[in-house]
């Protein structure tokens, strides 16, 4: 496509929009009774109009049935995960069986560590992402830990190359190779949260396996934004948050993924009772017996009003024709973003703003990071006070996410054209 930096453009590319109606399904914060040119997706989604009905739908439950409203009502709590499983299979391609909705992230990271980090001799390590979420990070350095094992000795990061931002398949593929012998587990994000960089997540997955390893990924920036095919790619297990591109609201419920060919193993988890089989869990026996498929792995009880929430967004992404649709206006949208970021530049005749996310659609999602060389703060405080929402991460890095779910192009637009002020304004152009 041909862009143009004109809002007359943007507006076209509006109006031809077949999910164009899909912004009408969500509300959006204001600020001086002005709505905000919303770009924080990646942080927190927007809250879906219905999720207030929905919500409400579960209160007035638990007010007319009370302990009853597990069995009784349209969608007895008992087996309402079930009613969900069948909607977030798609996104992640997964058969329902494959995955649950359980916990939040990292609680579910850790109880699927659990099974799948199973050092042993010689085989211990855990190769990951140089600068991956913290909580990734964290997580990954006590279950070392936990093992006896040294983090420095048993973890094993990969990092771009000196002076890059991005990170090669063929160094992540290299590394992995390099240390086959000794790696039992190859942890990965979907997507990179700082850079917005999109891994090659089958080419991690046959690498890993070829090493004889597990490989799973942490999906929270993946989820909702770029299709997957967990199952087909042989991916062994996976987790993601439901609040960012999900919009399932904040600390929303989380996701397994489990790939089929586990569900019969003998395997070691933290069990509890609401993972027990389910025909006979209420027989309240001792010895644990899994339910089949990704629900053996639940602990607590249903969380129903986070599940709620999750449902409500579920629907929507099944409305807006499933995560493909989103997917091809995601390319367009992103790459406009790109597109007039470069005209910011030209027009200030300097790079005030560089991308460090991938120029190639293959490569990214909804999100593009670009480093702010001068007066950073100010032009994202300057956004802020004029209704722009993104994110700042330290000590540079402006993070925008047009979500095609509820943004558009003339958001955009109105967005290239605030950076060009304010970069004029703070760095006195």
């Amino acid at each position: 496509m041909n862009f143009e930096p004109t809002l007359t453009f943007a507006q076209a590319q509006d109006q031809s929009d077949s999910l164009r109606e899909m912004r009408k399904e969500y509300l959006f914060p204001h600020q001086q009774g002005k709505p905000y040119i919303y770009l924080c997706g990646n942080s927190l989604g927007l809250q879906p109009k219905v999720a207030r009905k929905i919500l409400g739908e579960q209160l007035d439950n638990w007010q007319n049935l009370a302990v009853e409203g597990w069995f009784e009502g349209d969608a007895p709590w008992m087996y309402y995960h079930k009613a969900l499983k069948k909607l977030m299979a798609p996104l992640v391609g997964a058969l329902p069986a494959e995955v649950c909705p359980m916990n939040t992230l990292t609680v579910n990271l850790h109880l699927l560590l659990v099974s799948f980090y199973r050092p042993e001799g010689k085989r211990f390590k855990i190769i990951m992402e140089a600068g991956a979420f913290p909580s990734d990070q964290y997580a990954i350095e006590s279950q070392v830990r936990f093992h006896g094992y040294n983090p420095e000795e048993a973890i094993i990061e990969v990092a771009p190359e000196e002076g890059e931002y991005l990170l090669k398949t063929s160094a992540i593929v290299a590394a992995i190779e390099k240390n086959a012998a000794d790696t039992a587990l190859v942890l990965f994000g979907g997507i990179n949260y700082f850079t917005g960089q999109w891994f090659d997540m089958p080419a991690i997955t046959t690498a890993g396996h070829q090493a004889g390893a597990i490989v799973g990924f942490d999906l929270a920036h993946a989820a909702g934004n770029v299709p997957m095919n967990l199952h087909d790619w042989g991916v062994d297990f996976a987790c993601w948050c439901s609040y960012k591109y999900q919009n399932a609201g904040p600390g929303g419920i989380s996701g397994i993924f489990v790939h089929e060919r586990h569900f019969n193993r003998q395997m070691n988890r933290f069990a509890g009772w609401w993972g027990y089989q389910e025909s006979t869990r209420f027989k309240m026996e001792k010895g644990f017996v899994p339910e089949a498929g990704a629900d053996g792995w639940q602990v607590s009880c249903t969380q129903v009003m986070p599940m709620a929430l999750y449902h409500a967004s579920l629907h929507l992404f099944e409305k807006a024709g499933g995560i493909t649709a989103l997917r091809n206006k995601s390319k367009t949208l992103t790459s406009y973003l790109l597109f007039i970021i470069n005209e910011v530049n030209k027009n200030l005749n300097q790079e005030i703003f560089k991308v460090i996310t991938p120029l190639s659609e293959a490569e990214r999602g909804a999100q593009v990071s670009i480093i702010a060389k001068v007066n950073g703060k100010q032009i994202f405080d300057g956004l802020v006070a004029n209704q722009v929402l993104g994110d700042w991460r330290e000590p540079n890095v402006i993070r925008l996410s047009p979500v095609p779910m509820y943004n558009s192009y003339e958001d955009v637009y109105q967005t290239g054209q605030l950076l060009y002020q304010l970069a004029k304004q703070y760095d006195q152009l």
